[in-house]
């Protein structure tokens, strides 16, 4: 990966992080370069980092009902440009 790149910017291929971030910062990239997985990238900041510790401690209170619809639109993004 390009060193640039893992400076200025967060990537994961886990979905369910990936939703969870999408609700308070939003997807800048999905890297689809290998079939298998894709990479959800969002812009780094002090508030990611703290929500990326915050749902690793499962500290992150959100609405069922508000996942499942983020999950949705992250999934029809996701599958948007197959």
């Amino acid at each position: 990966m390009n060193q640039q790149l893992n400076k200025h910017y967060y990537q994961t291929s886990d979905l369910s992080l990936a939703t969870t971030i999408s609700l308070f910062s939003p997807i800048e990239d999905i890297d689809r370069s290998n079939p298998r997985k894709a990479v959800f990238i969002f812009r780094k900041t002090p508030e990611l980092e703290k929500l990326i510790d915050q749902y690793f401690r499962n500290e992150i209170k959100i609405s069922p009902q508000t996942y499942f619809n983020q999950l949705r639109a992250v999934k029809a993004r996701l599958y948007a440009n197959e």
